[in-house]
């Protein structure tokens, strides 16, 4: 087979015209041939018998000719592949313009791996946001610690708001007990809203070993039909009066709820976390700022099979995490209130988004001549082994010398941008009035 013609077209297409010879044709038909000939029944001879020539004159000469051409497809993607010239990318599309006994031509219209053309790269402005963390935030990171240490002991009095009631309840609408209303032993925090409107409030005021008759009305859209809308009347019977006994916040507490031996240092604690959390937030969109700004200054032509092929990507990669999770991507997204289709067209931005990303960052590794030391490259291997818990001569079974070494090269590129860049101070955004 040759590669006739390379004919490359706007956005980083190509139309290849290839021609396969009548000897490599015929040669690829005797291999259909001979893989289905055993399914092949012709009058007067067994399965698997009948010549070929007989059965090219019954079905047709051309019977076996797409089955062929496809035999053939891989190699001729590996003889595509061979001009060093042609970086193809995405999924080709195959346009048979003659196909014979005389050999074919067909025409290949591929993807070209695009080059970016950098603009300013050097110097960007973006904005980076200044953190701290007010006393507030820490008192509300201090919450489920207090929450955690808080416990609840009888009391003798009254119900009150806040408190939790033991009850014993059953529902009546119209004098008939209706199924689910009934219950024994329930501990039912008086202000939680987690009974019917009303329930709980018609509760305060009763003590321990009295009863009452609680009487409310189901919400009009209550998930069962036959109550909504429904006045129903609960006969309850308070068991317990429960109040919560909140820790004092000193010393002692931060022993008890963490391994700090003063609540000073537990709250430093806190504040530091939360510091660093922001900061890392702050970095993110920081860094997120700059790749935007670079690929604005970018030239680049990105072939539409580029992009569906790494949306292809990305969404069986979604499924693969998912069903490793025990979800199936239908019932993700039916929980996320979307489907397919729509979930593809975010997906298809993301993709086009990290394509630009790898493009200019590439851009970035030959203008700057980065190159990844073999320090850097085993630092990486050990860092992947680790992130996946697997030995280090795993990671480089799986992963090649050269995808290393370009991984390192783009992390490189990557701080380069950020090191480079200048932060700016977040605009306030003026009040609505």
């Amino acid at each position: 087979m040759n590669v006739k013609n390379v004919e490359k077209k706007e956005n980083n297409t190509a139309d290849l015209t290839v021609e396969i010879t009548g000897a490599e044709f015929d040669g690829a038909i005797n291999k259909v041939y001979s893989k289905v000939k055993n399914q092949i029944a012709l009058p007067g001879f067994r399965k698997g018998k009948a010549p070929r020539k007989l059965v090219e004159k019954m079905y047709g000469e051309g019977v076996f000719y797409e089955d062929a051409l496809e035999e053939l497809y891989p190699s001729i993607m590996e003889e595509i592949t061979k001009d060093e010239s042609l970086e193809i990318v995405g999924y080709p599309k195959t346009n048979v313009t003659s196909m014979s006994a005389d050999g074919v031509e067909l025409v290949i219209t591929v993807g070209l791996m695009p080059v970016a053309k950098l603009g300013q790269y050097k110097e960007i402005p973006a904005p980076k946001a200044e953190v701290s963390v007010a006393d507030e935030e820490v008192e509300t990171a201090l919450k489920p610690y207090i929450t955690r240490a808080t416990t609840q002991v009888s009391v003798d009095r009254p119900v009150q708001s806040g408190d939790t009631a033991v009850i014993d309840f059953e529902g009546f609408v119209d004098g008939v007990a209706f199924e689910g209303g009934k219950g024994e032993n329930y501990d039912l925090k008086i202000g939680s809203g987690s009974f019917i409107p009303g329930f709980e409030d018609q509760l305060v005021g009763v003590s321990a070993g009295e009863s009452k008759d609680v009487v409310v009305t189901f919400p009009e859209d209550y998930h069962a039909d036959n109550l909504a809308g429904k006045e129903a009347v609960f006969q309850c019977t308070v068991h317990e009066v429960k109040e919560e006994q909140i820790p004092e916040l000193d010393d002692e507490f931060a022993k008890d709820v963490s391994e700090f031996e003063t609540l000073d240092e537990l709250k430093a604690d806190l504040r530091a976390k939360a510091l660093e959390r922001k900061e890392k937030d702050a970095q993110a969109a920081f860094e997120q700022s700059v790749m935007a700004a670079v690929i604005d200054n970018a030239e680049m032509e990105i072939p539409e099979t580029m992009v569906e092929y790494e949306t292809d990507k990305m969404m069986e990669n979604y499924e693969a995490r998912l069903q490793g999770s025990g979800i199936s991507f239908d019932q993700y997204l039916n929980m996320m209130g979307t489907n397919r289709a729509e979930f593809r067209v975010s997906t298809k931005a993301a993709a086009l988004q990290q394509i630009q990303s790898e493009l200019v960052l590439k851009a970035v590794v030959e203008a700057e001549g980065i190159e990844a030391a073999e320090d850097e490259i085993a630092a990486h291997v050990k860092e992947l082994a680790e992130q996946y818990g697997i030995e280090e001569d795993k990671v480089k079974e799986a992963i090649s010398e050269d995808a290393l070494a370009r991984d390192v090269k783009l992390q490189k590129a990557s701080k380069f941008l950020f090191d480079n860049a200048v932060a700016t101070a977040v605009e306030e955004k003026a009040d609505e009035e």
